[in-house]
């Protein structure tokens, strides 16, 4: 009876059978994935709301202006299929031309108007933010349809998302300044705003590759799904973006109505038109020029991966002259714009006199930093000389005044390609314009009799 009560002891182990089989991969995976997704998003809000951010609602701008940069890197994508990759140079370089004078020239009419015309809106910023975005969505889910039909709407539609996006970037920079934490500056707002446009644009690229496999349509549709949560966002937006307590409208001129900005200020404005123009010329003279680069470049590999190269570079100096922008927000502005670009203008030479593959690296990394500090170093200068009162309407001008210059730029850029001038050629032809802009913007900085108020 004993015997029977004992407890049987266990079986023992035997070491030809396998030991308990853990998880599946797929559910590991599907952890591991899980783990960094969050482990990403709770940085990301910590990054946004940190300083302050989150109580004085720059972080509901922030994450609303990612949205907006993923949308634009998936409309990038879209377009490049559609009017680059997928056609022969010579076809490519019509459609983009056309693309051009059917889009941005009549943009370089609208952009003038769009300052003013949000100025009558300011009590609306949240609704003229969201409107912007809305127009996209809308705009890229009928380019979607467009591409599939081959219709002539691409073109209308693209006229409609160029316009916005400039208009979004006018209505964005307005209502900074409403948003600012107690200890933020205006370089440091505009600094995590940069940085996190520019991982939204580095997360979201990639998935549009992978939707415009599919289909350059389907790249469409993502981008207007991106734009329509990001019109929620806009309207989300604290109330006091739609504040207009003493604001007034600025003027750069002396013969405008309003107050008259500061010299350095006007200077500045002057610096970074020239910087844009750079960036525009290369955006599109340099896409056509590497997608067959001459033997003179030295490169054997494939062409796609030459240009992702100077592509990343131009992004690496965008974030590499973010971080140098916040180092020197209080070490001379006024001097740091007018150097960058005349470094920019003397790398853009050197480059056309020593046209390699990693010299045209180079010249990316160089023309992506100098922009960026070249805008940091306005953003500064706006922040010190110009009254408060008027600041918001200056960056809605400012604004517009940039996007002409790079839409100069990239007219160039696609009329010197047209014309089958060689790479160091046109950048020689760049170069020469530009210094004589330089010339005349250091004329008018040495100019005694021209008083803080011209422009």
């Amino acid at each position: 009876m004993e015997d029977f009560d004992r407890p049987t002891p266990p079986a023992p182990s035997d070491p030809a059978q396998p030991a308990p089989a853990g998880p599946p991969p797929l559910r590991r995976a599907g952890r591991l994935i899980a783990r960094g997704s969050t482990s990403a998003f709770l940085g990301a809000r910590r990054f946004t709301h940190a300083g302050g951010a989150g109580e004085s609602g720059l972080s509901r701008l922030l994450e609303m202006h990612a949205f907006n940069t993923a949308g634009d890197a998936a409309f990038a994508v879209s377009l490049a299929g559609t009017l680059f990759f997928t056609v022969p140079t010579e076809q490519a370089s019509g459609q983009v031309a056309l693309f051009l004078v059917l889009t941005m020239l009549p943009f370089a009419v609208v952009a003038p108007l769009i300052g003013p015309f949000l100025d009558r809106f300011r009590r609306g910023r949240r609704w003229a933010i969201g409107a912007t975005l809305a127009i996209r969505a809308f705009c890229c889910w009928v380019l979607a349809g467009a591409v599939e039909d081959e219709s002539s709407a691409f073109y209308l539609a693209a006229l409609g998302c160029l316009v916005a996006s400039k208009a979004y970037g006018v209505t964005k920079a307005a209502a900074v300044p409403r948003l600012l934490p107690v200890e933020f500056t205006l370089v440091k707002a505009n600094s995590r705003i940069s940085l996190t446009g520019t991982a939204a644009a580095a997360i979201s690229a990639p998935l549009a590759i992978g939707a415009a496999a599919i289909g350059a349509p389907w790249a469409l549709r993502y981008a207007a799904l991106l734009f329509a949560v990001g019109t929620i966002l806009a309207i989300l937006l604290p109330e006091r973006v739609d504040s207009s307590v003493g604001e007034e409208k600025a003027s750069v001129t002396q013969r405008g109505r309003g107050i008259v900005v500061p010299r350095d200020v006007v200077n500045g404005l002057r610096s970074n038109a020239g910087l844009r123009m750079i960036t525009g010329f290369l955006t599109i003279f340099m896409a056509f020029t590497l997608r067959e680069p001459p033997d003179s470049m030295g490169w054997s590999g494939n062409n796609t991966i030459l240009m992702g190269l100077v592509i990343g570079a131009a992004g690496a100096g965008n974030t590499l002259g973010i971080v140098i922008g916040s180092w020197t927000k209080s070490r001379a502005p006024q001097r740091v714009v007018l150097a960058v670009l005349v470094l920019d203008v003397a790398v853009l030479i050197v480059a056309a006199a020593f046209f390699k593959w990693p010299v045209a690296a180079l010249l990316g990394l160089n023309v992506g930093m100098c922009q960026s500090l070249g805008k940091l170093s306005l953003d500064a200068l706006i922040q010190r000389d110009v009254a408060e009162e008027v600041r918001t309407s200056m960056f809605a001008r400012s604004e517009t005044l940039l996007q002409l210059g790079w839409v100069l730029g990239g007219l160039l850029g696609i009329g010197l390609f047209t014309l089958d001038v060689s790479a160091p050629l046109g950048m020689v032809i760049t170069a020469a314009i530009l210094l004589g802009w330089v010339t005349f913007v250091f004329a008018r900085v040495l100019n005694p009799r021209e008083s803080e108020a011209t422009a």
